[in-house]
């Protein structure tokens, strides 16, 4: 009970029952059985699903499949081939995550509204909540945050996708519960999200029961999750699409490896006359052989056309990079001097693809967060109109490297033929994080003068 203890502090409780969506899909699918939970976590489809995250959580501890060689026998001895794991994943997605995200995002709109917005994000360390969410939602496609009030303060719990069962009903797909599952010390807990309520269950002791229940103010958990042509409710993860191709460049590092110490071990081969008995002293080192006349001894060894290697090799690495839409570039793939901001652009065009997908869900997410922010702030005294919280919209700024001289040049060029507004300016200025607090301030240096 210590565990949410904390989230609905300073709350009555509220003995409602279901909502009349929840009932209807406990009754049709469990029989309106009381611990209908149980058996929806249980269900096939979400063992499949929670499966596919621990084996991609499996993967990112260094779990690969190259560890699956067996161990074989070579000249009548065993010998445990060369295993090179290639930890170009977390590289992969640790890059996607910071180039959209590195930046905090800017929030703008109604002033009144975005500073009270503004003060929740730096009380409750939102940009970090964000980065751990995008984190999360890269890696296993869907990701659940649960706002609440701890001590006054608005904070968020990121819920392990490998523990949370988002619950859809079958006739409208809506969203209708939620529920945590989770194991410590053989003993398993539960605890259900309804609209209005929070229940904890427990089968200490052998059976269900349930612990402790408080009233809900921020709704069902948040569902993030990217896009899957299979699922519309779940997403998927985005190594998917390319760890065969890391396997496929293990396993050829790995056995080209093998070739170089075992295939390629020299034989020595004599022509003409034996040697005498014993053959050629294995300790021989700074001596030599007298051999007959049309005699003669060399090491023979195999070819190995390394070229042909090196070039399937640089094939898998670009392929890689041209999926996982990360530059070469940043992976020191490529030399570059020099450039002009077009070409920055140019280089990093599918990296801007990829993060205008990723705001795609991080803002359908971020969104939601901020009705429940504005729910919570009524209860605490503090209110957002509907018109005030219309204007609120959010501006992602991506880490792409960009040539500031010519971007800083092209907006005074703007300006000075009155081309472009100064908030505009302003915005578009890479030197300036914060629109509205550089506005401010602007505003201050005109009065002081």
């Amino acid at each position: 009970c210590k565990l949410l203890k904390p989230y609905f502090k300073g709350f009555n409780l509220i003995l409602g029952g279901y909502s009349m969506n929840i009932q209807e899909y406990v009754n049709k699918q469990y029989g309106g059985k009381p611990d209908w939970f149980v058996d929806e976590v249980d269900s096939y489809y979400h063992k499949n699903r929670i499966n596919e995250i621990l084996n991609v959580k499996e993967y990112l501890a260094g779990k690969h499949k190259i560890l699956n060689r067996q161990v074989e026998e070579w000249q009548g001895k065993k010998y445990f081939p060369r295993i090179i794991i290639l930890n170009y994943a977390k590289t992969i997605l640790n890059f996607s995550t910071s180039y959209l995200l590195s930046n905090p995002i800017t929030i703008t709109g109604n002033e009144d509204a975005v500073s009270k917005l503004k003060r929740i994000y730096k009380n409750g360390k939102y940009n970090r909540v964000d980065f751990d969410i995008l984190d999360k939602l890269q890696k296993f496609g869907n990701v659940f945050e649960y706002p609440y009030l701890d001590n006054g303060v608005i904070k968020s719990k990121i819920i392990d996708p490998a523990d949370g069962y988002a619950v859809y009903s079958e006739d409208d797909n809506s969203y209708i519960a939620f529920i945590e599952h989770y194991t410590i010390n053989g003993i398993s807990y539960y605890i259900v999200f309804y609209h209005d309520a929070v229940e904890k269950y427990s089968d200490e002791g052998g059976s269900i029961h349930l612990i402790n229940r408080w009233s809900n103010i921020s709704g069902l958990p948040i569902h993030y999750h990217n896009l899957n042509e299979l699922d519309s409710n779940f997403g998927v993860s985005d190594l998917d699409d390319w760890v065969n191709i890391i396997d496929n460049m293990e396993d050829l590092l790995s056995k080209f490896s093998d070739t170089v110490y075992k295939h390629h071990t020299p034989l020595a081969v004599s022509v003409g006359s034996n040697l005498t008995s014993g053959g050629v002293n294995s300790n021989l080192i700074g001596q030599g052989l007298n051999l007959e006349l049309d005699s003669d001894f060399k090491f023979e060894s195999p070819d190995l056309n390394e070229n042909a290697v090196k070039m399937l090799y640089d094939t898998l690495r670009q392929a890689l990079l041209d999926i996982s839409n990360v530059p070469a570039v940043s992976l020191n793939s490529q030399d570059v001097s020099n450039l002009s901001e077009v070409s920055i652009k140019l280089l990093f065009s599918l990296s801007e693809l990829r993060a205008g997908l990723n705001s795609k869900y991080m803002r359908e997410g971020i969104e939601k967060r901020f009705e429940v922010f504005r729910r919570i702030l009524e209860l605490q005294g503090e209110y957002i109109n509907d018109e005030d919280m219309e204007s609120v919209s959010i501006v992602f700024t991506t880490a792409r490297p960009m040539n500031e001289k010519d971007i800083i040049d092209n907006l005074k060029t703007l300006r000075d033929i009155g081309g472009i507004s100064v908030e505009s300016m302003i915005e578009q200025n890479p030197l300036v994080n914060d629109k509205v607090v550089e506005m401010e301030r602007l505003k201050e240096d005109i009065n002081i003068e």
